[in-house]
């Protein structure tokens, strides 16, 4: 490789191990345990890489004598193939962290199945009538919570599911445990609701939204709940005063919310730049002190963001396949890739040292940080 051609090399080049699948990546997650990665693609089937990297960035850095100046030179090495499951659904399937390195997967056979990092599925933890449309699992409960698009189920300790009564009819697609597996919070077309899962199981609140939420995160200490909606913003949920708004006004949907714990702080796709807030000041009611303006505005569409766990950046992928890491709070940005296929899902590995990527073209990659580059 010539020197104009190294020069010309983005981070995303040196630093990520990438892959290619033959449909576009629709969702991933890092194993509990931090040692692999799946990868959801639309054509209904599960790829795994593993996290080590076999060439890792501390290992290519060269330090030049007469200048003190560090760089790195590219992998040498083509990554470890993925490990890739036949087709589990007839779309992308469902996908949730297991205990230590496994993932729970929902399939159309109306099962949620235990995948390990190696590909085999090991048991079935859950069974019911018609596909798996969601699944999500508390470890810390030893509960899992599936739904068929209609109904949810609860199954505890790998008992058998159980079905929670509930007054609406509308579809459910979108499902998440509270961190501490006390509260379950369900999606439907016209709303949300959130059930007590202490002493069995119990409806708590009814939300009324104005559009079907798609993706909900809640905060680390289970206290807020945001809900990205299919149009029309994010809806912000408080637990504690039962504080419910929408927060509007983005030009395209919110695909993703996220949580950064250093900063206090929530963030949303949807917008032309990366939108956040302070929690010292939700946005609530029309209140727009605790915004943080961080990175720069453009163009383009925030696509998908994610928080790092130990520092107060987030990460950003864009429809035009820039990705991008900011400082909360500032316009710095650290351009990881400038251009290429559409970011559909980003995730950081539970250190901060990794990033997950999955695009439109099919391409899954794990970005590995020199543990010096964000001191």
């Amino acid at each position: 490789m010539n020197q104009h051609a190294i020069q010309n090399l983005t981070l995303f080049d040196l630093l990520a191990r990438s892959w290619r699948r033959p449909s576009a990546i629709a969702d991933l997650r890092f194993s509990a345990d931090g040692s692999a990665v799946a990868f959801t693609c639309v054509d209904g089937t599960v790829a795994i890489a593993a996290v080590a990297d076999q060439e890792p960035p501390e290992s290519r850095i060269r330090v030049s004598g007469d200048l003190g100046q560090s760089t790195i030179r590219p992998r040498e090495k083509l990554p470890a193939p993925l490990i890739a499951t036949a087709a589990m659904g007839d779309g992308d399937v469902p996908l949730a962290s297991y205990p230590a390195s496994g993932f729970l997967v929902g399939t159309a056979a109306g099962e949620a199945v235990h995948l390990t990092a190696d590909g085999n599925v090991m048991e079935t933890l859950v069974k019911i009538d018609g596909p798996v449309v969601a699944v999500d699992h508390s470890d810390r409960a030893a509960v899992t919570a599936v739904s068929n698009g209609h109904d949810v189920f609860l199954s505890r300790g790998g008992g058998d599911a159980v079905r929670l009564r509930h007054g609406t009819t509308s579809s459910t697609e979108a499902i998440a445990f509270s961190p501490d597996g006390r509260h379950l919070a369900c999606g439907f077309d016209d709303g949300l609701s959130i059930w007590a899962l202490e002493d069995g199981a119990a409806p708590l609140r009814d939300i009324s939204l104005s559009a079907r939420p798609v993706s909900m995160r809640w905060n680390g200490d289970g206290i807020w709940l945001a809900c990205g909606l299919e149009t029309g913003g994010f809806a912000l949920v408080g637990m504690t005063d039962g504080r419910a708004d929408i927060v509007a006004g983005f030009p395209s949907p919110v695909r993703t919310v996220c949580w950064s714990l250093p900063e206090n702080a929530l963030f949303a796709s949807g917008a032309f730049r990366i939108a956040g807030w302070s929690m010292t000041a939700p946005p609530l009611g029309g209140e727009t002190s605790g915004a943080l303006e961080t990175g720069r505005a453009g163009l383009v569409p925030v696509e998908t963001v994610a928080a790092h766990p130990e520092k107060k950046l987030i990460a950003a992928g864009y429809a035009n396949g820039r990705i991008t890491i900011a400082q909360i709070g500032a316009r710095d940005e650290l351009l990881v890739r400038p251009l290429g296929s559409p970011v559909t899902a980003l995730a950081w590995s539970g250190d901060g040292l990794h990033l997950a990527v999955g695009t439109v073209d099919g391409t899954a990659a794990i970005i590995t940080f020199p543990a010096q580059m964000f001191k």
